[in-house]
């Protein structure tokens, strides 16, 4: 009994001692398919095995897959949207993507994509389906039995739509043939909150994490790149094998195989064209780089100098923000501007490559749903990619000002909608890109503000570690964060996020009474935060007052060293002014500055500084 009662106390103490860690279930994929490619008529036929690993709990009755080449034919939601949106004008343009406008309406049946299903079948017996348009709904003869696997078998036809958007053939910036991105038809994602069979109008995904087999059978021209590893590349050559050799092997066939393999990965990306050329570099052991661009493209030198600014970025990467954990990455020419994919991008010009590349972070490791918090993705990418630029020495002055600039312009434009949103469901393209990319770069940025810029660093990386080749949401970070930081946050959540409040405080006013120096200031703003502010003397002596916010219940330790520092008693929401008194005699003073740094987001500054002549 006493040996009992010993380790009950042992386990709780070692439970105790535990940081959180991630218990969720994740469906898992296993991905074979065997793709056979028409390049003279731009369709192609498909047979997929997909081994689903059900972890839930629950049974399931039914499943779903995305096919997203359905959304390219006249009068789909993906068309009806865009057509909606150019209808309004925000700043003298249309809010449509002008890379959509209105040309899916426009095409014609040889131009449009379609993902058809020929047959399917789960452990061996024929399924009814039913088509959403970009969805396929299979009611299943039998549930899929929790803690348990099947193994589904698809045949399927598909046509390549005009390039448009992502996905597509003859781009029409760049020439490229095949950009294959959403190309095959994807099992839904069914997590905690259910299943996510989410209509494509032309946003962002959401993923089962998985290992995916592909084999493309193509025209022996045609060069590829793509995610994973290229397991035959002794048959293909072309610079993917250890020869010195740059160009493919011959083969008497018509049709040449690619066979790549991507391992833990939740999705999978590839494109073709026969003018490719390919570089790539060594950047650490364990992992090559490479760069695939049509011959004669414009901007040679910026698309070679890729693979040197993946080397001289990715130690800084890695240290800031975890390690990279596959065994390649291609930059590839393709798409129509840049989408992130596990270990590769297509980009249509070689500017927005380092926002890519940390994606690989922000959706490839870390793969938050992107559908439901398209911020929480995207914002932590612009944040990353600004940084990394400045740390390669590419960036003066704030770092992070054009995220904040496009915050701002937001915020008064009467169009800002809470990041909160579904990405689908803004009412504008403005407001989305602006939430999503700018002031969700700004949430991390001055998040490193309220706990301290070292502190933010350190949740960046037990964010990493914690969270990894999961499926992460927003309030799992605020409680990691909360951890690391010993601080409550999710007031800075439901403000920042769920809600449109700014953030606004002035200096009010200054006195002395009673030979002692007073400043009271006011909080104009709906959102509340804590203060950083200096105080510059005439003999160029300077102090930095901080006042926690009350909801905080902590406060963030010194972030300069250099200056004298005065920790206040905290400041509670419910007041909208504070006041605090400091030594020095008030003719002494010479300037008065809240927030120095400008990280703490302000719809207005100017009354943040009081400079005194007397």
């Amino acid at each position: 009994m006493k040996k009992l009662i010993f380790l009950m106390i042992l386990f709780c103490g070692c439970f105790q001692l535990l940081p959180a860690q991630p218990d969720r279930w994740q469906q898992r994929v296993k991905y074979t398919m065997d793709i056979n490619m028409n390049v003279e008529s731009n369709i192609f036929t498909g047979k997929q095995k997909l081994e689903y690993a059900n972890n839930s709990t629950s049974a399931l009755n039914k499943v779903f897959y995305h096919l997203y080449f359905n959304a390219f034919q006249p009068n789909s939601s993906m068309d009806n949207r865009s057509r909606e949106l150019g209808k309004v004008t925000i700043k003298g343009r249309q809010d449509w993507d002008p890379r959509v406008k209105d040309r899916i309406s426009k095409l014609t049946p040889s131009e449009i994509g379609y993902q058809k299903i020929i047959s399917l079948k789960m452990n061996g017996i024929p399924q009814p389906f039913t088509y959403h348009e970009t969805i396929l709904e299979v009611n299943l003869t039998k549930a899929i039995a929790p803690k348990s696997k099947v193994v589904f078998e698809m045949e399927f036809e598909a046509q390549v739509p005009l390039q448009i958007r992502r996905s597509g053939r003859d781009n029409p910036k760049t020439g490229v043939r095949y950009s294959m991105s959403q190309w095959y038809p994807k099992m839904c994602e069914y997590d905690y909150e259910g299943w996510h069979p989410t209509p494509y109008i032309g946003r962002e995904f959401y993923g089962v994490w998985g290992d995916f087999d592909v084999t493309i059978n193509i025209d022996k021209t045609y060069k590829l790149g793509g995610s994973g590893i290229l397991v035959n590349a002794n048959e293909i050559g072309w610079g993917y094998d250890k020869s010195a050799g740059t160009d493919l092997k011959p083969t008497a066939k018509d049709k040449r195989s690619w066979h790549f393999v991507a391992n833990n990965v939740h999705d999978f990306v590839w494109a073709a064209d026969p003018e490719y050329v390919h570089f790539s570099r060594k950047i650490k052991n364990g992992l090559t780089a490479h760069v695939i661009v049509k011959e004669g493209a414009a901007n040679m030198t910026g698309w070679k100098g890729l693979l040197d600014m993946m080397q001289n970025a990715l130690p800084y990467i890695e240290k800031t923000f975890g390690e990279y954990p596959y065994p390649q990455y291609s930059f590839i020419e393709g798409g129509d501007g840049g989408m992130e994919y596990p270990m590769a991008t297509l980009l249509a010009e070689v500017p927005g490559a380092m926002h890519e590349l940390m994606h690989s972070w922000y959706q490839g490791i870390l793969a938050s749903n992107e559908g439901l918090y398209s911020w929480f993705d995207e914002g932590f990418t612009e944040y990353a990619g600004v940084r990394v630029y400045a740390a390669l020495g590419n960036k003066t002055g704030f770092q992070q000002a054009e995220n904040y600039k496009g915050y701002a312009e937001v915020a008064k434009s009467g169009y800002e909608e809470p990041l909160s949103t579904k990405a689908d469901h803004f009412n504008t393209n403005y407001a989305y890109t602006r939430a999503s990319y700018y002031k969700g770069g700004v949430f991390i940025e001055q998040l490193g503000y309220i706990v301290g810029a070292a502190v933010r660093d350190k949740i960046l990386l037990e964010y990493y570690k914690q969270w990894r080749f999961k499926h992460p949401n927003p309030d799992d970070f605020i409680r990691l964060a909360e951890q690391v930081s010993d601080m409550k946050l999710d007031w800075y959540k439901e403000y920042w996020v769920n809600s449109t409040k700014t953030i606004d405080y002035k200096i009010d006013s200054l006195w002395e009474e009673n030979g002692v120096s007073k400043i009271r200031l006011k909080r104009i703003g709906l959102m509340p935060m804590p203060i950083d502010l200096q105080l510059t003397f005439k003999d160029g002596k300077e102090e930095m007052h901080y006042i926690p916010l009350d909801l905080m219940f902590g406060n963030k330790p010194d972030e300069n060293a250099e200056l004298e520092s005065f920790k206040h008693t905290e400041w509670y929401w419910t007041s909208p002014t504070y006041t605090f008194e400091f030594k020095r005699r008030l003719t002494d003073l010479k300037k008065v500055e809240i927030d120095p740094s400008q990280r703490m987001a302000e719809k207005k500054r100017k009354n943040n500084l009081l400079e005194l002549n007397w």
